[in-house]
């Protein structure tokens, strides 16, 4: 099995805080997500889950580590250089263009990988043609691949709340990342929706994007996907491991146990 501690890691957050006045939101938190991983963040409500995230895609700069992805440093970029830089990612609160179509929601998501310049867009040229049908294409296959197919043309305010998943992951995919970075992504579910994004998962990966990584509260889905889990509570890392390793894990079980989430032997 993998280890999160390889040097050669896709991405990489070293020691990593951030305080909210009096909050400390982070403390010290490192992890690395290699290339083919599945990796999923899990922990107790206030963990700290969605601040590393809004932290590792530019939205709030921490106070103090590093952020590494590809050799370079991510910290101080805007969101949308992270974006364009190879690393996309879903909310929490569903975030589409509920008046426009499906179609349009994802080629939104493609603006950061648009090569034409704005003469060519303005003059419509033979290249803005080309990119655009290219683009188009390159859509619906986004849409078919997350099971949208047929839907193209529905606004995405009328999809029911698993398909708006599915189209928030394909407008993340139409950015042409290499990481997907999913929060919460089987929220709402039921487990028949949460297998079929599960299967979706495993397909990306090589054939999309090298690496996800997901915040997850769905154990069953934690436990069934996951190459490797990293665990936090309060803000701190408290484990890290194989799935095996951290069903396990005392102190994982212990900071769950006031939630009543906690189904360590939940199996796929």
């Amino acid at each position: 099995d993998t280890s999160g501690r390889n040097s050669m890691a896709l991405l990489e957050l070293r020691a990593i805080s951030k305080r909210f006045g009096g909050l400390q939101a982070l403390a010290n938190v490192s992890l690395a997500l290699d290339d083919g991983m599945i990796a999923s963040l899990i922990g107790p409500n206030g963990a700290g889950k969605t601040t590393l995230f809004n932290t590792l895609t530019g939205l709030y700069r921490p106070d103090q580590g590093e952020i590494v992805f590809s050799h370079r440093s991510l910290v101080g970029l805007k969101p949308e250089n992270i974006t364009a830089a190879g690393i996309s990612r879903t909310f929490q609160n569903i975030r589409l263009f509920s008046d426009m179509t499906v179609l349009d929601n994802v080629l939104v998501g493609m603006h950061a990988r648009l090569q034409t310049s704005l003469p060519a867009i303005l003059l419509r040229s033979k290249a803005f043609h080309a990119q655009e049908r290219q683009a188009r294409s390159r859509a619906l296959e986004l849409v078919e691949l997350t099971a949208l197919h047929g839907r193209e043309h529905t606004w995405a305010g009328q999809l029911s709340y698993g398909e708006q998943r599915r189209l928030e992951i394909a407008r993340a995919l139409a950015a042409g990342p290499e990481i997907l970075l999913l929060d919460e992504p089987t929220a709402g579910m039921n487990a028949q929706e949460a297998q079929s994004l599960m299967a979706l998962f495993k397909e990306l990966i090589g054939n999309y994007v090298k690496a996800i990584l997901l915040i997850e509260h769905n154990m069953r889905v934690v436990m069934g996907i996951s190459h490797w889990i990293h665990v936090l509570d309060y803000g701190e890392k408290i484990a890290e491991g194989n799935p095996d390793k951290v069903r396990r894990d005392p102190r994982v079980i212990e900071a769950y146990l006031g939630q009543g989430t906690w189904a360590p032997d939940a199996r796929d």
